[in-house]
């Protein structure tokens, strides 16, 4: 038996893997607007309004191409400066918005509790609404989601059915007093793998583009919610 464990890991010594992506974070879970009692807080708007972003993982997030920043209930994942930048632009360009920034990570506490620490965080640069959004992705065989950061051969064609789905979930925030005023999410799915299947770059594109595929269709609907709340507290 210890031969046969021996010949199979030696054989597979070789083999290529894809390390799939850490988990989403859960916003609920770290939202204090969701506790119980927190619908005494209000809003408390001001437009044209700054809009902070910031994507929030899994503690310990970690995907082929980046990596979560801060310990504690949930990690900060920066994007690529050609990424956020294109990300800033389509916020900025909503109606009622005077700015969209980054959250500057080099303010936030060494441990990450909740939204209130990122809200804070916002309150140092001015904005008046906390964007937070989270990425749930996942490998999926045989219509079965791999586990995250579970590392898959890459050895022979792909199964049958194998696909990247990534959802993508935002909530609003008031800076000042931590009131939700709305969520949102959407889903996206890339399905051609075969070309990429054997090379971890290449799979890992194939990952970017099925989240930011998520990542735009959750920002045109996102963008309906905010006309409304414009509109409403403006």
């Amino acid at each position: 038996m210890r031969f046969l464990v021996w010949v199979i890991a030696l054989s597979c010594a070789g083999c290529a893997s894809y390390r799939t992506p850490g988990g989403p974070a859960q916003l609920a879970d770290i939202n204090p607007a969701e506790r119980a009692g927190a619908g005494t807080l209000k809003p408390s708007p001001h437009f044209p309004a700054t809009i902070a972003l910031v994507q929030v993982q899994a503690p310990h997030y970690e995907s082929y191409s980046s990596r979560g920043f801060g310990e504690g209930r949930f990690s900060i994942v920066t994007p690529s400066e050609s990424a956020e930048n294109a990300q800033l632009k389509i916020f900025a360009n909503w109606p009622s918005v005077a700015d969209a920034v980054p959250l500057d990570i080099s303010l936030l506490p060494a441990k990450l509790v909740s939204l209130d620490d990122l809200r804070l965080t916002a309150a140092k640069l001015q904005a008046d609404v906390l964007l937070v959004y989270t990425l749930d992705t996942s490998l999926e065989l045989q219509n079965k989601a791999v586990l995250p950061l579970t590392s898959v051969p890459l050895s022979g064609a792909p199964a049958q059915g194998a696909n990247i789905e990534s959802t993508a979930s935002a909530v609003f925030i008031d800076v000042r007093s931590g009131f939700t005023y709305g969520a949102s999410d959407a889903t996206a799915k890339v399905s051609d793998l075969q070309s990429a299947w054997g090379s971890s770059a290449a799979l890992d594109k194939k990952r970017l583009e099925a989240e930011q595929q998520a990542f735009n269709e959750l920002a045109m609907k996102a963008e309906k919610i905010w006309a409304e709340l414009a509109q409403q507290y403006q």
